[in-house]
């Protein structure tokens, strides 16, 4: 290979002192002609060359001597080549630089993997196998479809009695249903408020197919019966890890912040319609990060306005001033 390739390229070496002695013309002659031959004869006739390794070495030196804008009279090109290792990292998101670098190996071109990286990571594309899949929101996002979580929360009135709050949230949509208020929390009180929520949903309950719940004594195996019933899977977190239960335990902070820890709660009643009129806020008004700004249950979507300046909104209060909802004025 070593003498070959050094005949060649002597030979070649000779090729080109002749041609300097060549006028201008006839050289732009031969060039027109070998142009021709190759470009619209032999391509048309042969769909893959057989090159050999001294034919690359060649080539390869006199790709030198040209500017990169003239590359096209060769038949094989680092952009062909890099074209191939880009058309397989798109057509197979799966594949890694190793892998790529091995399938290429499998039709005759020899590429290490540190070239398809470099490669791939000057076409903008991550040399892991995880290059077009799902991000990591986006796969939560489809695995939460089904999933809701409980949880109670207390509230303490001006008389300082405590009282208690069972919520249910879904965690795909983030509608959350209060289930009930109490000032005496048992487990048969729990289980009925979660049997009369599935009274009122109906169809929506049965979607339901995993439930996250602490380890609350106050909810016990006939709550979980009410679960089961329905299909759905109850999964207890671990002990004192309240963020085995996140988006529960988020809403709580949300609506004490936004809600209980702003007003004077005077009893059982006045709580249950403050958190009537707080839950029909947050699930129809409330944007949400996790939703694109979006609330859980929007009423409408305005169409865009062609003049923002033209705009008017309308100013909608509610829990007494507490909390300003907005929307486009007619």
């Amino acid at each position: 290979m070593l003498w070959s390739s050094l005949y060649l390229i002597l030979g070649r070496a000779f090729q080109l002192l002749v041609l300097l002695g060549r006028s201008d013309r006839a050289k732009t002659a031969e060039i027109v002609v070998l142009r021709h031959q190759v470009a619209a004869v032999l391509r048309r006739q042969v769909k893959r060359l057989d090159l050999h390794p001294g034919d690359r070495v060649v080539l390869a030196a006199l790709s030198r001597l040209l500017p990169r804008s003239s590359w096209d009279v060769f038949f094989v090109t680092p952009a062909r080549t890099s074209g191939r290792r880009l058309r397989l990292a798109r057509e197979n998101p799966s594949w890694g630089c190793q892998r790529i670098s091995g399938e290429l190996a499998g039709v005759g071109l020899r590429i290490p993997p540190s070239t398809v990286r470099d490669i791939l990571k000057r076409a903008g594309l991550d040399s892991a196998p995880r290059r077009t899949g799902p991000s990591w929101s986006q796969f939560l996002q489809a695995q939460a479809k089904g999933i809701w979580a409980c949880d109670l929360f207390h509230v303490d009135t001006v008389s300082l009695n405590r009282l208690y709050v069972l919520f249910f949230i879904e965690h795909a949509t983030r509608v959350v249903h209060v289930a009930g208020v109490t000032a005496h929390p048992t487990g048969a009180w729990v289980a009925q408020q979660a049997r009369n929520l599935v009274l009122n949903l109906r169809e929506r309950a049965e979607g339901i197919t995993c439930l996250i719940r602490d380890r609350d004594a106050k909810i016990t195996v006939v709550f979980d019966e009410v679960s089961t019933s329905l299909g759905a899977r109850v999964i207890m977190t671990p002990v004192r890890a309240p963020r085995a239960n996140a988006i529960a335990e988020r809403w709580v902070g949300t609506v004490r912040r936004e809600c209980t820890d702003r007003l004077l709660i005077y009893g059982e009643n006045h709580l249950r319609r403050v958190l009537r009129t707080y839950e029909r806020h947050y699930n129809r008004y409330r944007p949400h990060r996790s939703r694109d700004r979006r609330p859980p249950q929007p009423s409408h979507a305005p169409a865009a306005p062609s003049d923002l300046d033209q705009v008017r909104r309308q100013r909608r209060q509610t829990l007494d001033g507490l909390i300003n909802q907005y929307r486009r004025a007619a």
